[in-house]
């Protein structure tokens, strides 16, 4: 397909894609330019609004179906997470409250027990083996 013209080889796809690059570049940077404008951007907030405020009742009715739907099939739906999320950030948090006042209580009592108690060295006792109760067993009734 390459001709040869005063002892070069032509090749007609280099051309085009170098038309094509030329092309990309004046394009690319036409549109930079008209995207950077003030108009365009007070132009594409209007459409975004427009189209916000369209979509709105779409988006109010497609949740009810949802949640409808949800609730008839015995499913949670985002309120029933959202609440169960907010129950356990509570306990969560009381959790932390015990916690902290557990330490405290520890605390305490540990400086209670040390400045009552004389300091003298303990002396080493001998290991006592961890015995563990015997469990007690249930009386098991017979069915008849």
């Amino acid at each position: 397909m390459s001709e040869e013209q005063g002892g070069k080889k032509v090749d007609p796809t280099e051309q085009l894609l170098a038309m094509r690059e030329a092309y990309m570049n004046v394009w690319a940077k036409s549109m930079g330019e008209m995207v950077n404008t003030e108009a365009y951007a007070q132009q594409s907030g209007a459409v975004l609004d427009a189209f916000l405020t369209v979509s709105q009742p779409f988006k109010a009715s497609l949740e009810k179906a949802m949640v409808n739907a949800l609730q008839q099939l015995s499913m949670p739906t985002r309120p029933d997470f959202v609440s169960l999320a907010e129950r356990l950030t509570n306990l969560e948090m009381r959790l932390d409250d015990m916690d902290g006042k557990l330490d405290r209580i520890e605390r305490a009592t540990a400086k209670v027990t040390t400045s009552a108690a004389p300091a003298r060295p303990k002396a080493a006792s001998p290991a006592k083996p961890n015995r563990a109760r015997p469990a007690k067993k249930k009386a098991r009734r017979g069915t008849k």
